[in-house]
Parts: C-alpha cells; structure tokens; sequence
C-alpha cells in the first residue's frame, strides 16, 4: 500500500527524509502554489481545519515565483533548498546508495537534536559547554 505523507514541507530535504522514512510520495502544497501555473494565481486559503488566527476562507497572499519545472527539476535560481526537488530526491539517493525510491526505504536513520533548537549549539561552541 503506497504511503503519502502531507503537512510542512518547505524544502527538497523534507522530502528525502520522507521517503527515507518509508514514504511513496509527499504533498508540498505551499511550494507548489508559488508556480506561475498554479490555479490560485499566486494565493491559497490556508489549512483545511480554522483555527482563530486564520479562520477557514481566509486567502493568503504567498505570490508566484518560479515555474513548476524550476521547482521539480531546476536550474534553481536560489539556495535554500525550494527548488530542484527531483535534484535532491537524487542527491539524497546517492548519499544512501540507493538506486530506487524502495532501496531508499532501506536507508539507515539517524533522530539527532536540531543543532539551533535543541542546544547543539552550544556543544558545538568549544570546550567550555562540554561536561
């Protein structure tokens, strides 16, 4: 049964870490309503459930910038990792060994703190954070 993960992606990366989680595919909503093709002309109407910031029918103006090819297959135009996706999926397959998306499944994971949220940082610093 194909697995299709959904909610935050922003960059190339999550969706390596996605497939090498197990997943078949992934919806990158916010991404691909930046396309110049996009349906929205450049604007969504947030999540599907309210909340009170955002209550449901609110649009949102995220604009367009690139076309949908740009952002599946490059040449990326910036470095931030929202563009070039297929390039990363192959990157990322690389680094893992993989050959296909089902080989990427087999990838070995590692869960690490992240370096800016969960005081890395700080370890990272020198010799004087260290126990």
């Amino acid at each position: 049964m194909p697995i299709i993960t959904d909610g935050g992606f922003r960059k190339g990366g999550d969706v390596c870490k996605a497939i090498a989680a197990g997943a078949d595919g992934s919806c990158s909503a916010r991404l691909s309503l930046r396309q110049k093709e996009s349906p929205g002309h450049g604007y969504h109407w947030g999540m599907s459930t309210p909340n009170p910031v955002l209550p449901r029918g609110t649009r949102i103006k995220v604009g367009t910038s690139v076309s949908l090819e740009q952002i599946l297959f490059g040449p990326t135009s910036v470095t931030n990792g929202t563009q070039n996706f297929v390039g990363a999926i192959r990157t990322a397959m690389g680094f893992c060994g993989a050959s296909t998306i089902r080989e990427m499944h087999n990838a070995e994971m590692v869960i690490a703190p992240s370096i800016t949220t969960e005081g890395k940082s700080w370890q990272l610093s020198g010799p004087s954070c260290r126990a």
